[in-house]
């Protein structure tokens, strides 16, 4: 049999396969066992032993993502929650009504999951002993793949713990940490942050909600908020300005808001309406009327925005590692239809402009994916008070959060054209990731104020030189070839001037252009540090090509080919 008949036989083979299956369901399938990826870094980030215990519960999460989660999530996307201001009797009582879909996402992610929780027990998916932050990022990375709008209560509730541990007096950390980290799905509570008004987004100094002292060392709270995400969580973080305090940052200070009140009425806080998103529907936002709401005071007076900030950084992070989650969704997705569907006689894979388009997807979801790690090992360092490590993590932080979430909207859009006609549909996944990657950078501060966070970091904490001398120590160990290694050092010292420069007054229009920069120089020496440790030539294939299409000056007239220097 010639070459041409064997070739005609595979075509007509591959035909009467695409036949069987026109059109590609990648639905069911086990987001963690079929991600090789996920689980070659997994051995990098994580000790062997723990690794090894959490197997069950990541394939658990997989299968889960895979398939009921995903079917929850499309329900409750359909169906978003309502508000009732009264009950049938005429009670004056609010209640936001949650689509069961939602409910039973809920009881998975809080439940049998407690990824609210896993960064505060030590307790958690029996293992005994702290876990670190990759854990938690791992499963929520499965988790959002399906389903975004929960992980923000989620995300808002492990970062609310977090703050009231970190400032919180010891009367109210004994008072209400216990129902905070309750594994009880009856008792759990839920966390939310009340910070956005109308005249103070991002600006935080115009904070227009007043707080009054009480006899009893309580405080009263009187104003509105605008856009509260999760409104009906049991306890709330907001920002008010204390009465007599200065003008300006120094006279707000952070509180922390019971739903409920001792004697089990509610708090004098009313959700005035639900808003009509255009994503994240399956999750309630809305806006607050706080009227004399019950409130105690957290760490101390007038320094309520740093307080807040780190719950707003905590909250950053978890923004990054959701949009890295929905960019691999999106290019699973893509990979499997290119993968399945036969045209022209070939796997859309086989052909050269879809190849080229898979890569486009996959370099920016890998340096996403490659930043989740990064910056929840130094999360994990900075608390255990390693030299050095806070001032690294409050600049990846806000550069995970600029980037990620940034390319997530670009990729979740180019996915979908993979996947054709049936990409628009509302049946598909397509559309809810496209909606609901946009939110990525807004929330926690636009893209413009977290590019400038970046060049805060960078004037108040030094981090700089500190992130420099990280990165040429994963250089170090990566073992490059040196045309590779020069011209990522190169890269990285132009990157770096053009950081020190936007740090200089005047300098903040090169904020993004800058944190841009240190982005996908971060990300390339990385993943080039990853591919020495897991021996994945892939890994160093997207290294190179970050550098390639995302720092180098191109002409766009000529063919960009990896230089032959950097693989000799």
């Amino acid at each position: 049999m010639s070459a041409n008949d064997k070739s005609q036989m595979h075509a007509v083979a591959q035909a009467a396969s695409a036949a069987a299956h026109p059109v590609p369901d990648r639905h069911g399938a086990n987001f963690y066992s079929t991600d090789s990826e996920l689980q070659s870094l997994l051995r990098l980030y994580l000790p062997e032993d723990l690794l090894s215990h959490l197997q069950p519960h990541l394939q658990r999460m997989g299968e889960l993502a895979g398939g009921r989660i995903d079917e929850l999530a499309g329900i409750a996307d359909r169906n978003p929650p309502t508000l009732e201001h009264r009950s049938r009797s005429g009670e004056d009582s609010q209640r936001i009504i949650k689509h069961p879909a939602y409910e039973e996402l809920e009881r998975i992610a809080y439940g049998e999951f407690g990824l609210q929780a896993i960064s505060h027990r030590d307790d958690m998916l029996g293992w005994q002993g702290k876990m670190p932050p990759a854990v938690k990022y791992a499963l929520t990375y499965l988790f959002v793949q399906s389903e975004f709008g929960l992980c923000c209560p989620l995300s808002m509730t492990d970062s609310l713990t977090r703050t009231l541990k970190k400032f919180g007096t010891s009367e109210l950390v004994d008072k209400y940490l216990p129902q905070l980290l309750s594994l009880d799905w009856d008792n759990q509570a839920q966390g939310a942050m009340f910070m956005t008004e109308q005249a103070a987004g991002s600006d935080i100094a115009n904070t227009q909600t007043m707080a009054y002292p009480q006899i009893d060392g309580s405080w009263r709270l009187t104003g509105d908020k605008w856009f509260c995400s999760n409104p009906d969580a049991e306890f709330a973080m907001a920002l008010a300005r204390v009465d007599g305090a200065p003008a300006g940052m120094k006279g707000i200070s952070l509180f922390l808001l019971p739903r409920t009140l001792d004697d089990g009425s509610d708090n004098h806080y009313r959700i005035i309406r639900l808003k009509d998103k255009m994503g994240t529907k399956s999750m309630a936002s809305g806006e607050i009327r706080m009227e004399g709401a019950t409130a105690y005071l957290v760490g101390e007076q007038g320094r309520g925005f740093v307080q807040i900030a780190d719950m707003v950084n905590n909250s950053r992070l978890s923004n990054g590692v959701r949009s890295a989650g929905m960019m691999r969704r999106a290019v699973a997705e893509a990979e499997f239809i290119a993968h399945e569907r036969i045209a022209f006689g070939k796997r859309l894979e086989d052909m050269p402009l879809m190849q080229r388009q898979l890569d486009k997807l996959r370099v920016p979801a890998e340096q996403a994916r490659t930043m989740v790690f990064q910056t929840a090992q130094t999360l994990m360092r900075s608390d255990a008070g390693e030299e050095g490590a806070y001032p690294l993590l409050r600049i990846l932080t806000p550069l995970i959060k600029f980037r990620a979430c940034r390319d997530a909207r670009k990729v979740t859009g180019d996915a979908m054209e993979v996947r054709g006609g049936c990409g628009y549909i509302e049946e598909w996944s397509d559309p809810r990731l496209v909606r609901d990657a946009h939110l990525g950078s807004i929330w926690e501060g636009t893209s413009n104020i977290v590019a400038l966070d970046v060049i805060r970091a960078i004037k108040r904490e030094g981090s700089l030189p500190v992130l420099q001398q990280y990165l040429h120590a994963l250089l170090d160990q990566a073992l490059l070839v040196p045309g590779y290694r020069q011209a990522l050092e190169q890269a990285l010292e132009r990157a770096s001037a053009l950081a020190e420069r936007a740090a200089q007054d005047g300098g903040d229009v090169l904020a993004r252009q800058a944190a841009t920069a240190l982005y996908n120089c971060t990300t390339a020496i990385a993943m080039a540090w990853e591919a020495r440790q897991t021996g994945s030539a892939e890994r160093l294939r997207l290294s190179q090509l970050v550098l390639l299409h995302r720092v180098l000056p191109r002409d766009p007239l000529a063919a960009a080919e990896v230089p032959s220097e950097w693989q000799k």
